[in-house]
């Protein structure tokens, strides 16, 4: 999961989604990519377990690439270029 630091992408924005419930961080993380540019990179926030298993999925099928995935202290965080 974890990358050499120096190929993490630059961040544009980060959207900590800590004790949000599916499927909120979803919904919180798709209203904030509408509002972004597209090719810019959003870091997400997210508590392992179910947000973990739905969010990377919901974000592909909206036609989004996940770059990069990194495992924190019982979360994780994602960085997502939008479409």
């Amino acid at each position: 999961m974890n990358q050499d630091a120096s190929s993490i992408p630059a961040v544009d924005v980060t959207l900590d989604l800590s004790g949000v419930v599916c499927p909120m961080n979803f919904v919180k993380t798709k209203l904030q990519l509408e509002i972004m540019d597209s090719g810019q990179v959003l870091e997400v926030v997210i508590d392992r377990g179910e947000p973990v298993k739905n969010v990377p999925q919901s974000v592909k099928n909206e036609g989004h690439k996940i770059l990069h995935a990194e495992e924190r202290e019982g979360q994780v965080a994602l960085w997502i270029r939008k479409a």
